[in-house]
């Protein structure tokens, strides 16, 4: 069953918000530390006061509330999606799967660009948001995928495309993988390339390489936690809506091309998200459930590489193991690619799927 979702927060969890904001306890800060040791005092101080004053969640609730979202249960998990049909009946429907630590709402700025082309479903990833918690082991990515594969059937859709960056990146390539005869093509926004031994790259590939070598060789203390202890670091991230924002956004801040500028009312309306549903927990846990390898799929491929991403993809080894159709390099955006560059983005996923028609 299918049903009509609408978003309606309790005043009392706004009101519990920001009396929490409001006594938070700050630690101290080493003299001319920047951001050497993580988010800087002063920046965390402006983002509290912020969202303590001048955000307005009831504003961005009602901005959300105008696109026309659902809900229905897979696998005994509770799925949220937005669902938007285009006016052409003969459009390709298309999957977008957003990642860690964002949410659906990277894809608001996309409907506009893609909604005269494409049949829109942009579901929260089991565990985050208004698809979360989840109450039970193992909603690693390969459920997740098969979980997809049932709502598109569920919603009649029988052939269609795939999108996505971060977790959407390989949750899309394990959806094209298990649902072969469904997925047209994956087109990504983000795909890491680990070295292939012997295999002679150009320099500016060479440079990439280096880039994915130092962080395989040195993994992310926030890869590391909620790969192993999820449970540990969720007592401070679920207490404290200050330990939360400092949490996501350290990553937006670092993932983020600078040029985009991002709003601050853009971090805080993600972060609001993971708060008020409690699902810092679940969505931290989606790391250390996923325990296989990264999929590989025989659906045509296009890629977007994107100069501020946290690397970028090395196109000789990725066409090693895919069949890529489209290749785009991007002079701007970052990790957050629909949020960053919609235009670029949603003309380049339109390009690419016009291929394959």
């Amino acid at each position: 069953m299918i049903e009509p979702f609408r978003i309606d927060v309790p005043q009392a969890d706004l009101d519990d918000l920001a009396d929490r904001l409001a006594r938070t306890r700050w630690p101290d800060e080493l003299p001319d530390a920047g951001d050497d040791y993580g988010l800087p005092l002063r920046r965390m101080r402006d983002l509290v006061e912020h969202w303590r004053t001048a955000y307005d969640w009831r504003k961005h609730e009602a901005r959300l509330n105008e696109l026309p979202q659902y809900t229905t249960e897979i696998d005994g998990q509770r799925v949220h999606f937005v669902h938007v049909r285009s006016a052409n009946p003969d459009a390709l429907p298309l999957i977008l799967t957003h990642g860690w630590p964002g949410s659906f709402l990277e894809f608001v700025p996309l409907i506009e660009h893609l909604a005269h082309t494409f049949h829109l479903v942009i579901p929260s990833i089991p565990g985050f948001g208004f698809s979360g918690p989840t109450h039970e082991g193992g909603w690693g990515f390969e459920r997740v995928a098969k979980t997809w594969a049932t709502l598109m059937d569920r919603l009649g859709y029988d052939r269609y495309g795939a999108q996505g960056g971060d977790w959407g990146s390989v949750i899309s390539r394990e959806l094209a993988r298990i649902a072969p005869g469904h997925v047209v093509g994956v087109h990504l926004n983000y795909l890491p390339t680990p070295p292939i031994p012997g295999l002679e790259l150009s320099g500016q590939d060479e440079i990439r390489m280096g880039k994915i070598k130092a962080l395989l060789a040195e993994r992310p203390a926030f890869q590391t936690l909620m790969a192993t202890t999820p449970q540990s670091i969720a007592y401070g991230l679920h207490d404290s809506p200050t330990a939360l924002l400092a949490w996501i956004g350290e990553r937006f801040d670092e993932w983020a091309d600078p040029a985009s500028k991002l709003s601050d009312d853009d971090l805080l309306t993600n972060v609001s998200l993971y708060w008020l549903t409690g699902t810092a927990n679940s969505a931290s846990r989606l790391r250390k459930e996923s325990t296989n390898p990264a999929p590989t799929c025989d659906v045509p491929i296009g890629v977007a590489v994107l100069p501020q991403d946290i690397t970028q993809a090395v196109r000789p080894i990725v066409e090693q193991t895919y069949q890529v159709v489209q290749w785009t390099e991007f002079d701007r955006g970052g990790h957050f690619a629909a949020l960053e560059v919609p235009d670029l983005l949603a003309a380049d996923i339109t390009s690419f799927f016009t291929k394959l028609k």
